[in-house]
C-alpha cells in the first residue's frame, strides 16, 4: 500500500470528523433545529465511523477494508444530507465527507500496517 494513499485517507478522515463536529454544533443552534434532525444525526455518526477509522488504520487493523467501506457510505450519506442546506458549515461539511469518502475508497490493500508492512 502507497504511504501517500494512507496519509490522505488519514487526513480526510481526520478532516471529515472536525466538520461532521463543527457542522452537528452549528445545526443546534439554528432556529429551525427540528428541520436540521437528520443532517445532526448523520453528522454525529460520520463523525464517529471516520474517527474509527483513523483509529483502524493507525493500528493496521485487519478491519480497515470493512471500516473503510462502510465510513465511505456514510461519508456519502452525510454529504447529500448538509447539501440540502443553505448553510455555511452544512456545506464545508458536505465537501469534506465527499473528499473522505473518496480518500477511504483510494485505499488500496487496506490491512496493510501504516508504518510498514506486517
Amino acid at each position: 500500500m502507497s504511504s501517500l494513499s494512507q496519509k490522505a485517507c488519514l487526513e480526510a478522515c481526520t478532516e471529515c470528523v472536525v466538520a461532521c463536529e463543527t457542522c452537528a454544533a452549528a445545526c443546534l443552534r439554528e432556529d429551525h433545529v427540528k428541520a436540521m434532525t437528520r443532517c445532526i444525526e448523520l453528522d454525529r455518526t460520520c463523525a464517529d465511523l471516520c474517527a474509527l477509522a483513523v483509529r483502524e488504520l493507525a493500528r493496521g487493523s485487519d478491519f480497515i477494508d470493512q471500516v473503510c467501506e462502510l465510513c465511505a457510505k456514510v461519508c456519502d450519506a452525510c454529504a447529500a444530507e448538509c447539501g440540502k442546506h443553505a448553510h455555511d458549515h452544512c456545506q464545508a461539511c458536505a465537501a469534506s465527507c465527499l473528499r473522505c469518502a473518496e480518500a477511504c475508497r483510494a485505499m488500496p490493500g487496506k490491512a496493510v500496517l501504516v508504518a510498514g508492512n506486517h
